[in-house]
């Protein structure tokens, strides 16, 4: 391997993440997923969709979405329900513990934003088991914000396609994030960010990844240099 082959911690040019950007963008038009957080911009429905997509598949979440929303429609009705309640409806997600967050964020919504979602990662951050993933998502899909988002799936195509070195927390790596930040774009940030998710999910899957039927693998650093 020579030195232009060696995974590096810098970031890419300019030229070449647009092309990815590009590339991303018209594979998405024929094969991004449909769902109904990703119908609306309510940032309250997307909020709770990306809070119950944590750690869980988006078709296992489908029907408990639906569920949860033909109960409750703002943070108010949430809170005012019991735990008891918020358990059966969540309980096919499982991760117990994740149950007291949705009371704990509607609680904190009520208390600290007059029962709406926060328009700022700052702000968005405060609420009780909300991090830098879901506040992203939330500010480009619900708010059409050109931010950011970085998770375990997306370091691993940046990993991949770029040929970058990464800790073993990639997500919180400085140049990973330099990286998201330039992949964003102020026009449509939502179409943007979704497109990488979508790909990371179909495509740059962890293991046996669709190489072959990829568009993006004539410029792939993966596929050019560690596949073959």
């Amino acid at each position: 391997m020579n030195s232009l082959q060696k995974p590096k911690r810098e970031i890419p040019s300019k030229r070449k993440i647009e092309l990815f950007r590009k590339r991303l963008l018209l594979w998405f038009i024929k094969n991004k997923r449909v769902y109904p957080w990703r119908k609306t911009r309510d940032p309250f429905r997307i909020l709770i969709a990306e809070m119950m997509l944590q750690r869980t598949k988006a078709d296992q979440v489908l029907d408990i979405y639906n569920d949860f929303f033909s109960e409750f429609s703002s943070p108010n009705e949430v809170v005012r329900t019991d735990l008891k309640k918020l358990r059966k409806i969540l309980y096919p997600l499982g991760l117990k513990w994740r149950v007291k967050n949705f009371k704990d964020v509607c609680i904190s919504l009520i208390k600290n934003f007059d029962g709406k979602v926060p328009n700022t990662r700052t702000k968005l951050t405060l609420l009780p088991g909300v991090g830098e993933y879901v506040a992203g998502i939330v500010l480009s899909v619900a708010f059409g914000k050109p931010e950011w988002v970085i998770d375990s799936n997306i370091v691993r195509v940046f990993k991949r396609y770029f040929g970058i070195l990464t800790t073993k927390e990639g997500r919180r790596d400085r140049h990973v994030i330099e990286l998201a930040q330039a992949y964003i774009r102020e026009k449509e940030p939502k179409r943007t960010n979704l497109a990488l998710l979508d790909f990371a999910t179909l495509i740059c899957a962890p293991r046996n990844p669709k190489c072959t039927s990829c568009l993006l693998s004539n410029t792939c650093h993966y596929y050019s240099f560690e596949k073959k």
